[in-house]
């Protein structure tokens, strides 16, 4: 008789005699990177070479069509439907990455060949995101062979081969297939967790909006004997008004791109929640940051300002001159709690107050939107239950992720709540060399989805 343990089993048994290893292996070696000329028929082989076969393997009807927007990757829709008086849930995904930086990675590692190391498995793609997503579907098949080929609700995939170009065209084709895609519930993974050994669901994400900061003074530089201590410097100037948008211990003085408050609700979610990065991440610096919050509060619930990177003159190759502009790539991370269309106006309206007129704001834009569902929305609350049954252990919940992912597309197309259930963490170096997978967290992520897919087959679903 077919049994929730025994669906546990077959994942864990899979997991554990190499199966999903060597399936990771096959996909990393895969050159899927979106970010290098080149790649267009490795995007296409990631989704019909390695994806489709395996979907249609599972009985899904699997399509791949071009992005609605030229020059971007192609995107896969497969569609499960065994009873639609049952769930139907979206599965998302994305199976790009960004460049290999083959030169950069330390001797012994490469890109596109697993590597295991101790209880990592290193290669472009493990964690973002092509270990993830591989890891929910090898799970699904695991339910289904321990129910006899059935499933007991719906199940609807989504890959994309342009999140890490951010997600272009994304949107268009979801709004274009809104009725075709039609959902319950959005559960996938991307993204760390809040501890590597702490399971995580995430019921939205930050969104980014980025401006620069421009100052120019004159058509070009002036010999820096005759005109230093004369003239005006832009570098120090636009290092002056930096200084007036954010304290030395990292407050964000233009308040006007901060939420008003921190809801009760998201502190309720927060309250006792760990932040850290296990071996390999950045340092939590104390007192960095916004006053009053815990260190939970101001990653998962606040807003944050970044200078991306400055410039003036040529730092590669310096003369003896005094600049003729200077300029910053600003970036806030924002969640829903504030308004992104505010932010130009808030930051022209801070420099003009400081007497910074001269600087301007340009290229000022949202580059992806905020998400969030209530965190103690009942498909939420279920999944955290599920999960903590498999893994016998606590399940924190976070109002969003620090990171961005395109869950705005499918709340505003689709009108799905989100729960993001990450497997992986914020020291796995993604987007830089030597990305790697954590083993065990990842074991724990094939069986909390098995539990998941098991339990969308009985009753009690939201």
């Amino acid at each position: 008789m077919p049994t929730r343990e025994g669906a546990l089993s077959r994942a864990a048994s899979f997991f554990d005699d190499g199966g999903f290893k060597s399936l990771l292996s096959d996909l990393v070696a895969i050159p899927s990177t979106a970010q290098e000329e080149g790649r267009e028929a490795d995007l296409d082989r990631y989704l019909n070479g390695a994806i489709r076969p395996w979907l249609e393997g599972l009985g899904f009807t699997v399509q791949v069509r071009p992005n609605p927007r030229a020059g971007f990757g192609p995107i896969l829709t497969g569609i499960r439907i065994e009873d639609p008086s049952r769930p139907t849930v979206l599965l998302y995904g994305h199976g790009d990455t960004v460049r290999g930086l083959e030169d950069q990675w330390r001797a012994g590692l490469e890109p596109w060949k697993l590597i295991e190391e101790g209880d990592r498995w290193y290669g472009r793609g493990t964690a973002d995101n092509k270990g993830q997503h591989a890891l929910n579907i090898a799970a699904l098949e695991a339910v289904i062979k321990e129910r006899g080929g059935k499933l007991g609700f719906n199940v609807k995939v989504v890959l994309e081969m342009a999140e890490e170009r951010g997600s272009t065209g994304l949107r268009e084709f979801i709004a274009a297939h809104a009725e075709e895609l039609a959902a319950d519930v959005l559960i996938a993974s991307d993204g760390p967790r809040v501890e590597p050994e702490i399971p995580t669901i995430a019921t939205g994400t930050r969104g980014t909006f980025h401006f620069d900061l421009v100052l120019k003074l004159r058509p070009g530089g002036v010999h820096s004997g005759h005109w230093g201590g004369l003239t005006r410097d832009p570098a120090i100037l636009l290092a002056h008004a930096l200084t007036t948008m954010m304290d030395r211990n990292g407050k964000v003085l233009v308040r006007g791109i901060l939420p008003k408050t921190l809801s009760n609700s998201v502190r309720a979610v927060l309250d006792g929640c760990p932040v850290g990065g296990g071996d390999g991440a950045a340092t939590i610096d104390a007192g960095w940051g916004e006053p009053g919050l815990t260190s939970a509060e101001k990653i998962y619930g606040w807003n944050s300002l970044i200078v991306l990177a400055m410039i003036s003159g040529r730092p590669e190759n310096p003369v003896n001159a005094v600049a003729p502009d200077a300029r910053a790539h600003m970036q806030v991370r924002y969640t829903v709690d504030s308004d992104p269309a505010t932010f130009g106006k808030a930051v022209r309206d801070h420099l003009d107050a400081h007497g910074f007129q001269d600087i301007a704001v340009e290229n000022a834009g949202l580059r992806m939107p905020a998400s969030r569902t209530d965190p103690d929305h009942p498909w939420v609350r279920w999944a955290q239950a599920s999960m903590a049954k498999s893994l016998g252990k606590k399940v924190q919940i976070i109002p969003n992720s620090s990171g961005g992912l395109p869950g705005d597309v499918f709340v505003d197309h689709l009108n799905v709540p989100l729960v993001w259930v990450p497997h992986s963490y914020n020291g796995c170096k993604q987007h830089g060399p030597d990305e790697h997978y954590l083993i065990a967290p990842a074991r724990e992520g094939i069986l909390a989805f098995a539990g998941m897919w098991w339990d969308l087959g009985e009753p009690g679903t939201p």
